[in-house]
């Protein structure tokens, strides 16, 4: 396995470009809040994508610290604003930081640590890298746009494409096709074609998985609230297939709770909501289909990992992707 040491290199060096005190009081607020999601820590996914797809591609892990430190920049300025506009309650089992400072603060901290990202893009000095995070933060936000847009016109006629068009954008470009093409370009090289079309089935398997856990796992296990997702109205591949087998009355009862505002849910109404798709077999079904890219992300990506110069690490990544996407694993 990876050694914990380098990413606890990745750690230093994200927290190192990160301000800590100032002469000026309030500044010195603002850089608590900035240090603040990267300090409650994290499963550190895509650092450790980063940095094993760098070994497997020929070079030392440590050539891929700046950019794996980078992408964990990026994932917290995106939970920042992502948690406000959600209306998050909880990140990383502590109150969201715009709970605790106010929207526009927390908006604010988000808005500097992501030109700290591209400081730690510039500072890896890595041919290819900087199109690489202007593609990947492009693609995030398209994806995050069709979620909210779903939202904001109460579209509840969300079908499997659109879900898994809007996924691909959002999660999978950022969490693992991002992270695997990085550590090629960190080893000097070209990312293979093939790394992306095996990301994006993997990235879809892992939302759809996350999205299982959000309505089956237990706060401990999970780390973040448990059925938040409907609290927050979010168009998940369950709810699509769960509303698809309803009928006119049944549909119209289960929007009527998951309609209306978060602070206007009724925790009775949510939680027999829960059980009922817990019931439904929508979930199962959901997991079948993230079964399904999961077991053809793998194929796709032993196909490309086979050839390189590191397996060890290549076995690794392996590993990993099966832990993060199948079922039971």
């Amino acid at each position: 396995m990876l050694e914990q040491t380098m990413l606890e290199e990745v750690n230093k060096f994200m927290l190192g470009l990160l301000p800590d005190r100032h002469a000026v009081p309030e500044l010195s607020n603002f850089y608590a809040m900035l240090r603040d999601y990267p300090l409650r820590g994290g499963k550190g996914l895509r650092a450790r994508l980063v940095l094993l797809s760098a070994r497997a591609h020929g070079a030392p892990a440590a050539a891929g610290t700046a950019l794996a430190a980078a992408l964990e920049l990026f994932q917290n300025w995106v939970l920042i604003h992502d948690d406000v506009e959600d209306d998050s309650d909880e990140r990383r089992g502590s109150p969201a930081l715009h709970r605790l400072h106010g929207a526009p603060l927390a908006i604010n901290a988000g808005d500097a640590l992501h030109v700290i990202m591209w400081r730690a893009v510039l500072e890896a000095n890595v041919p290819g890298a900087a199109e690489e995070f202007l593609e990947t933060v492009f693609a995030t936000a398209e994806g995050q746009h069709l979620d909210l847009a779903w939202i904001a016109a109460n579209r509840w006629d969300i079908t499997e494409h659109d879900y898994l068009n809007m996924v691909s954008r959002k999660t999978a470009r950022y969490t693992v096709v991002a992270p695997l093409r990085l550590g090629a370009m960190a080893a000097g090289l070209t990312p293979d074609p093939r790394l992306t079309d095996a990301g994006l089935d993997l990235g879809v398997a892992f939302q759809i998985r996350d999205d299982v856990l959000n309505l089956t796992a237990l706060f401990e296990d999970y780390g973040k609230e448990i059925g938040g997702d409907l609290w927050e109205g979010k168009r998940t591949l369950i709810l699509a297939r769960y509303l698809a087998g309803l009928t006119r009355a049944e549909r119209d009862t289960a929007l009527s709770v998951l309609a209306r505002p978060r602070p206007e849910k009724d925790p009775v109404a949510v939680a027999a909501l829960l059980k009922d798709i817990q019931a439904s077999g929508a979930i199962e079904a959901a997991q079948a289909t993230a079964d399904e890219h999961a077991r053809r992300g793998l194929e796709q990506l032993r196909a490309v990992l086979q050839g390189l110069s590191g397996q060890d690490a290549a076995e690794e990544i392996l590993a990993l992707a099966r832990q993060l996407a199948l079922r039971g694993a």
